[in-house]
């Protein structure tokens, strides 16, 4: 099945089978997979691009190899080919010759659940991989969640989410959770030069730097233009305090000048981390009760806005504006409890 938001010319999850780092994760169920006492589903959360599709098929060839029959580098092999018979796979399903639907329909799930209660293909467990269970519309969600409930024997649903603070709370309580976050920097450099051994070391540092810990960035920041707006929107969002409000005029108007560019959706997703590794910070430091409502509500605004935007098609440079305006009134009003809790 064609992974419908592969990157020209990147390895798909199924191919790659080695996500480098979440060590933490890994360890956490190795010991399950050697004992074969193997949970009836996982789900793997993080943010988007960090590896947790190439880390869930890690784990479904380890489970596969672990109580099947054939050596490691088969199994392997048959993983990468989606051609063993006891891994399936759910992804949002070509359209036509052009496109994917945007979710996973009712019947995908259905057609799911009842190739698991066909007699199995080789000996050992079976994997079910949901890539990713944030595209199930409702009734989808639904569906699976009855089958959930009343799983096949001897099987694991693998699910991985980005947004799991989105899932219907009867899906999480029916799983095994392990929470996968952002990789190191010495991580991301070695895919990418795996990728290409040949990235020069000013490109390399560059698609680190704007990839927050997400191979996924990295590997789109190698295809955007170097003199991009995203470099000077790192540099901006590194201290909006002390920056000219000139500046984020001009961000606005070159990110928003294309509300459906790759350009814009990388600076929303940096916003996103911006926004939320503040409240996170704001959240750790003993008095900074402002400074976290401050955050909190700032998140609010942001995403208000851009729904309002992408709803009804508002002028994304203006809108870019008002979050900006709203970051850097932020920063301006905690700026004394940051101060006073360092």
């Amino acid at each position: 099945m064609i992974d419908p938001n592969a990157l020209d010319g990147v390895m798909t999850p199924e191919r790659r089978q080695r996500a480098l780092g979440h060590a933490a994760a890994r360890a956490a169920i190795a010991s399950q997979i050697a004992d074969r006492r193997l949970p009836g589903a996982i789900l793997l959360h993080g943010p988007m691009g960090i590896g947790k599709a190439t880390f869930a098929f890690e784990l479904a060839a380890a489970m596969l190899t672990a109580t099947g029959d054939e050596d490691g580098h088969r199994v392997e092999e048959q993983v990468a080919a989606l051609s063993h018979p006891n891994i399936a796979l759910l992804r949002r399903r070509p359209k036509d010759a052009k496109g994917y639907y945007t979710v996973i329909r009712v019947e995908d799930v259905r057609q799911l659940r009842d190739s698991l209660h066909h007699t199995r293909g080789r000996a050992g467990h079976r994997v079910a991989i949901i890539d990713s269970i944030d595209d199930c519309n409702p009734a989808a969600a639904n569906a699976l969640l009855k089958t959930l409930e009343e799983p096949p024997a001897d099987t694991t649903f693998l699910l991985v989410s980005h947004r799991p603070g989105q899932l219907l709370p009867t899906i999480k309580s029916r799983c095994h959770n392990l929470a996968l976050r952002p990789i190191a920097g010495e991580h991301v450099r070695a895919i990418l030069l795996e990728h290409d051994a040949g990235l020069a070391p000013a490109e390399l540092d560059r698609a680190i730097a704007l990839s927050g810990g997400r191979p996924r960035r990295a590997f789109e920041t190698l295809a955007l233009e170097a003199d991009s707006a995203l470099g000077a929107l790192q540099s901006w969002l590194a201290d909006p305090g002390h920056h000219p409000a000139g500046v984020s005029l001009k961000l606005a108007e070159v990110l928003g000048a294309d509300s459906q560019s790759p350009e814009l959706s990388f600076a929303r997703e940096m916003l996103d981390d911006w926004m939320a590794d503040e409240a996170r910070s704001a959240a750790m430091q003993p008095g900074a009760r402002m400074r976290l409502a401050s955050a909190n509500e700032l998140w609010d605004k942001a995403h208000s806005l851009f729904a309002d935007a992408d709803a009804i098609n508002l002028d994304m440079k203006q809108t870019l504006v008002a979050i900006f305006d709203a970051i850097r009134k932020h920063v301006s009003t905690t700026i004394p409890v940051s101060a006073e809790t360092l």
